[in-house]
């Protein structure tokens, strides 16, 4: 006997047992199509929308944090420069007048230099500003190594103070000393007009 007449020979002796198999296989294949590929399908769309999601979500966090610490930045630098204004920076001109009059020749005079003479220049506004600039130039005399740490001293005192220009000349008479004018510049906040 053949296979295909062995098989027919099975299937007539067990039809009531093969066609509902035959029909539930069927079912199963449809049911299968119809329902479970489109919900597989739905659900692995989901998933990728999750990730996405996630990804944005993770990407707008970040954009977050950074915002926060450009915020956190500004004020601080807005209440830094605050402090400066009112802590370092003179609070007027006649503050500006005693730094340059009076603070840089006491410190002048710690370092054994001697201080000459000061000629100030007019209180100028500085452009697109609210501060006043009052500038001085100071003549000292002293020898060099005492000019180089009245200097640093200048450079690292809490006073708000630039140093615009420096020349040094050697002083012949005087044996070895050194003379040096100094040009130094101060702002303070111009007074509301």
């Amino acid at each position: 006997m053949s296979d295909a007449a062995l098989g027919r020979r099975v299937l007539r002796e067990h039809r009531r047992l093969v066609v509902p198999l035959a029909i539930a296989l069927l079912v199963n294949i449809l049911v299968y199509a119809l329902l479970v590929s489109p919900l597989a399908q739905r659900v692995a769309n989901i998933a990728e929308r999750d990730a996405a999601a996630e990804r944005t979500l993770l990407a707008a966090r970040k954009e977050q944090a950074t915002a926060n610490a450009t915020l956190t930045g500004k004020d601080r630098a807005t209440q830094e420069l605050a402090r400066f204004y009112k802590d370092v920076l003179p609070k007027d001109l006649a503050s500006a007048r005693r730094l340059t009059h009076t603070r840089v020749p006491q410190i002048a005079k710690r370092f054994n230099v001697e201080f000459y003479s000061n000629t100030v220049s007019p209180p100028a506004r500085e452009r697109d500003s609210n501060l006043m600039r009052y500038t001085s130039k100071l003549e000292f005399a002293g020898r060099y190594r005492d000019i180089r740490n009245f200097i640093h001293q200048l450079e690292t005192a809490p006073e708000f103070v630039v140093i615009d220009d420096v020349s040094l000349s050697e002083e012949y008479d005087e044996g070895g000393l050194l003379e040096m004018t100094v040009q130094l510049s101060t702002y303070y906040q111009a007074p509301p007009e």
